[in-house]
């Protein structure tokens, strides 16, 4: 059961729905929605100035509830300690990189516009050797999360957290569904 008022982090591998996740927590909590990417990515996918993110992420956060949809360690210190509990989208390589093709051929397609004006590129992504393509973040990220996240829960500045592991789109909608936000 999640307490309120919540603030929930949502982690997992790049491509398996986090925000999508935190978004509509996010909704059927009342809370903010918080996405890490939409404060860390300036036009022309230039990152943020470190001083710069994290004041973002701290006037994001200010509030009494809210959902962060992201894995940045760069201001986990700020985040982590206000939260009330963490939902890790512990997903298969094979869901995520199904799901993470079919979202970049769809905003390749679609052109959508992302945080401050960026659009994706296929080809830009194709290119899995370059530090530019989320599959290469995505391989290269993959089993270090999920030895990193396990280690991070346990320590004892972390104790205050619920920790909410899913391991299935399946599980995560059950988990999702059973979410009450009149209770806690």
């Amino acid at each position: 059961m999640l307490g309120r008022p919540a603030r929930v982090v949502v982690v997992g591998m790049t491509g398996v729905g986090k925000s999508t996740l935190a978004e509509r927590l996010a909704a059927r909590l009342d809370a903010a929605f918080v996405e890490l990417d939409a404060l860390f990515w300036d036009p022309d996918w230039t990152a943020a100035a470190p001083e710069v993110f994290r004041g973002r992420v701290a006037a994001a956060t200010a509030g009494a509830a809210w959902v962060v949809a992201g894995n940045y360690s760069a201001v986990r210190d700020l985040v982590w300690p206000r939260a009330t509990a963490i939902v890790w989208l512990d997903y298969r390589l094979s869901l995520a990189l199904r799901r993470l093709t079919a979202r970049t051929v769809r905003r390749a397609v679609t052109r959508e516009v992302l945080w401050n004006g960026n659009v994706e590129y296929l080809w830009q992504h194709g290119k899995v050797w370059s530090d530019d393509s989320l599959f290469h973040w995505l391989f290269r990220t993959y089993w270090r999360y999920r030895s990193e996240f396990p280690a991070l829960f346990a320590e004892p500045a972390h104790a205050h957290l619920q920790v909410i592991r899913l391991r299935s789109p399946r599980e995560t909608e059950a988990w999702l569904g059973g979410v009450d936000p009149s209770r806690g």
